[in-house]
Order: C-alpha cells, then sequence, then structure tokens
C-alpha cells in the first residue's frame, strides 16, 4: 500500500511540475532549472518537493508581474 501511494505522490508531483511548466510558458517565463527534487524522491517514503531553481533576472521580474 505505501509503494502504490508514494507512487501516486511522484506521479501527481510530476503532473504539477508539467502544468506549472506550461502556465509559465504561456506568460513567456522559463525557469530552467524546473523539476522534482532529486532528494526528495530518495527517501524510503518519497514525499517529493517541487525545486523551482534560478532563473534569469528578466524570468524573475515576468513572474513578479503576473503574480501581481
Amino acid at each position: 500500500m505505501k509503494a502504490q501511494h508514494s507512487a501516486l505522490c511522484v506521479e501527481e508531483a510530476e503532473e504539477a511540475v508539467k502544468e506549472l511548466r506550461a502556465a509559465l510558458e504561456n506568460a513567456g517565463i522559463i525557469l530552467p532549472s524546473l523539476r522534482l527534487d532529486p532528494a526528495s524522491l530518495a527517501r524510503e517514503t518519497p514525499c517529493p518537493l517541487v525545486e523551482l531553481g534560478g532563473c534569469s533576472v528578466e524570468a524573475a521580474q515576468r513572474l513578479a508581474v503576473v503574480l501581481r
């Protein structure tokens, strides 16, 4: 049961990253380091975290505009 729950959590996290990437791209924002955090996947029972990573100053400015 734990393995099935963990697999579902990872699938949901992968889908969230995919959706976030698409939404950001629609707003003209690219976060090149956007991914699942590998360390959070390495646990016995994975609890995925999304790593937003670094971005350009332009991407940060666009992101701020979109979030306002």
